[in-house]
């Protein structure tokens, strides 16, 4: 990781602890009433508690206690909110790896691999209903605070669910007419919303922060969060192949419709997008016609454009953080962050 992006790195890990303390305490557990089954912890409570403390980057639940932080209150405040947001991003992905057929996350068996696909359904459902229980157990926030918050994640969920439905339906009909703008609206909508500009406005909504901040943190996240989304695009192609491990240019298998396909579709001869649609559309496996399918996309300048487009995002999100009133050392860990969306290598 270069310079640019340490002060976010320091961030996550100065506060993981305190993060995965506030995540854990909200997982579902089964409450205890007379005569209830011991069988819920084996097939419910049990598998959604293994994931959710499966890790990840946490950097979701992160950026919630950065909105309190920003708007110069209190991270603390914050700590529903990034349970809620994780515990909705563990859903998310219980639910994904199902749609998506998958069979590993984070380098061991998906959920429903573990347990069938009808209880992975059921506990990504459980993982649901306790994002709103967990903003509703926030005392030390008032109800109309609450209640913002809860606007704000099913505003959020409903653009997931939009961006989910999109990118699915078009590998399910096969449709490879997908244009540019296509896509980054499918990208804003599934990525950007959750991974970055919700979670920090429902930090600076727990802080009590002022409308202009809120919005300006919103505009800002979306920015990022939507290079965050172009870097793990590029990364799943032309990044490190021991890093990615199993994952390593997987959207080629699955026939994903990536910013770097797409463009590199609209902008190839008709002989070689003819070649890629079927490389795409064949789910293989086979190294060498993965390499050619990301030969195609170089020679066509998609990849160029791609990292570009990701910079041009974080430049214009950092533009947006000059006329916000923050709190200054909020703002360098912003800035910080934009710079490791754009920078990781994992």
């Amino acid at each position: 990781m270069s310079g640019r992006g340490e002060a976010f790195v320091a961030y996550l890990n100065e506060n993981l602890q305190t993060i995965e303390d506030g995540v854990m305490a909200h997982v579902p557990v089964a409450a205890q009433q007379v005569g209830q089954s011991p069988d819920l912890d084996r097939y419910l409570y049990g598998p959604v508690a293994r994931f959710v403390s499966s890790g990840g980057k946490r950097i979701r639940p992160a950026l919630c206690l950065l909105g309190a932080k920003a708007v110069g209150a209190d991270p603390k405040l914050a700590l529903q909110a990034a349970a809620a947001v994780e515990l909705f991003q563990a859903a998310a992905l219980i639910h994904d790896d199902i749609a998506d057929e998958s069979t590993l996350r984070r380098g061991v068996p998906c959920v429903h691999v573990q347990e069938g696909v009808g209880l992975a359904i059921n506990d990504g459902d459980a993982a649901l209903v306790a994002v709103v229980g967990s903003i509703l157990a926030a005392q030390s926030l008032s109800m109309q605070t609450r209640l913002d918050l809860l606007d704000e994640i099913v505003r959020m969920e409903e653009r997931t669910i939009e961006g989910q439905a999109l990118d699915l339906g078009w590998v399910r009909d096969n449709r490879w007419d997908i244009a540019v703008a296509d896509y980054l609206y499918m990208a804003r909508s599934k990525t950007a919303y959750y991974s970055a500009a919700v979670p920090l406005v429902l930090g600076a909504i727990s802080g009590n922060g002022e409308r202009a901040q809120v919005e300006g943190l919103r505009r800002f996240g979306l920015d990022a969060g939507l290079a965050f989304q172009i870097q793990d695009d590029l990364l799943n192609l032309v990044g490190d192949a021991e890093a990615q491990g199993k994952d390593y240019r997987s959207d080629i298998t699955e026939g994903k419709r990536t910013l770097v396909m797409v463009w590199a579709l609209e902008h190839t001869d008709e002989s070689q997008r003819e070649e890629l649609v079927r490389i795409l559309s064949s789910k293989t496996s086979d190294p060498d016609l993965m390499n050619r399918a990301v030969e195609i996309a170089r020679e066509a300048g998609a990849i160029d454009y791609a990292h570009a487009y990701a910079r041009e995002l974080v430049a214009h999100a950092k533009e947006e953080l000059d006329s916000l009133r923050i709190a200054e050392d909020a703002r360098v860990v912003l800035i910080s962050m934009a710079d490791f969306f754009i920078e990781r290598t994992n």
